[in-house]
């Protein structure tokens, strides 16, 4: 009697040891990673894309080509597409830095998706918010008021499509690209202050203070005047506008040289572009007005044909590269989507054309 007694303990005892261990071997199998029907988030993070891995994970395809910039290898753009929005591409500048980031796209092996605003930013706004529709790999906005698309800027953001802008600082951009226009503010108001001798009456226009290199322009114009106590700002400051730009600044200096009829009242003129400037030029020039020079940037062609002519007013220019600078945009992009850290901003050389150097400075700003 005892002897069944314990063989009863012992047979329970065993029972209860192998249903354990089945129910231990079922939660092992039921969570294997060799049955596919119910994944682990170890399984689920293994077959994870590549944008979740850390960029040295990454498997980044070179392109062949270098940085603009920097000379280094630049990823390839290959089964990407890439959103390009411009202002406006009515001068020269524009449309080289617009057609510098469609070919570099190109030449990377991407698709871009480029759209004009033709200088009306709610067609640009407009443009943005149907690129974001389309879903591309990166948008790169180039121009504007920077208060006027901060909320449609916020919906690339919100969208998670990362953003690179030119000449237009942001909250949302990932880097902002432009020639270094402090630089070119800096060197071209030295310039203009030593050719009138540090003295005279100074002629402005600033209608766009909100588009970052004009103010970026216009504010070392008058930092570096405060070393020049004998210059003389004209107020109120001349507005320049978009469209019609060169006949209204012809316009507003001609109702200027009325104001300031004799040889000495008015030694300069200054625009943060070319546009005015050439508009300017053509009232100076008209009027014979010998004394007064006249002053912009970014290296429009038919203000380097003013400067090249020995009797024109236009007297120097600071110039930029905005081919390059299109194409430096698309190499930051192509960095960024391969994982690879980016700067917050990237800065081009620029430099200052005058009569003396014309005829070097148009062979490198020739259009491509």
């Amino acid at each position: 009697m005892k002897n069944k007694k314990t063989l009863v303990i012992f047979s329970l005892i065993f029972l209860i040891l192998f249903g354990s261990a089945c129910t231990v071997n079922d939660s092992t199998v039921g969570n294997s990673t060799s049955d596919p029907s119910n994944p682990t988030e170890q399984d689920q993070a293994a077959h994870s894309d590549d944008s979740q891995k850390p960029a040295d994970e990454i498997q980044i395809k070179d392109s062949g080509l270098k940085g603009v910039v920097d000379g280094l290898p630049v990823p390839s753009l290959e089964g990407k597409t890439i959103g390009i929005s411009v202002i406006g591409t009515q001068d020269n500048n524009d449309r080289q830095a617009f057609q510098g980031q469609i070919d570099r796209v190109k030449e990377l092996g991407g698709t871009p998706i480029a759209v004009d605003g033709e200088r009306n930013d709610q067609k640009t706004i407009a443009d943005i918010e149907n690129l974001i529709t389309q879903k591309p790999d990166a948008i790169i906005k180039h121009l504007g008021d920077t208060k006027v698309f901060t909320n449609v800027l916020k919906k690339v953001k919100d969208a998670k499509i990362p953003l690179f802008t030119i000449d237009h600082p942001s909250e949302y951009s990932n880097t902002n690209h432009m020639s270094d226009n402090y630089y070119m503010g800096e060197a071209l108001a030295r310039q203009l202050f030593e050719d009138i001798g540090g003295e005279g009456k100074v002629a402005v226009f600033n209608g766009f203070y909100g588009v970052q290199a004009c103010r970026i322009r216009y504010d070392l114009l008058k930092y570096v005047a405060q070393d020049y106590p004998k210059v003389q700002f004209i107020e109120p400051e001349l507005q320049d506008v978009i469209p019609g730009t060169i006949e209204d600044a012809r316009k507003k200096i001609q109702d200027l040289l009325l104001k300031y009829p004799q040889k000495g009242d008015l030694r300069a003129v200054w625009a943060c572009w070319d546009i005015p400037g050439i508009g300017a030029a053509q009232a100076i020039d008209a009027a014979g007005r010998k004394d007064i020079k006249v002053y912009g940037a970014d290296g429009e062609p038919a203000a380097l044909d003013l400067v090249a002519d020995p009797s024109s007013s236009f007297t120097a220019i600071a110039a930029q590269e905005p081919y390059k600078v299109g194409q430096a945009a698309v190499d930051t992009a192509a960095r960024f989507l391969a994982g690879q850290a980016v700067p917050k901003t990237v800065y081009l050389d620029a430099f200052i054309v005058t009569k003396e150097n014309v005829a070097e400075a148009r062979k490198k700003l020739e259009p491509k």
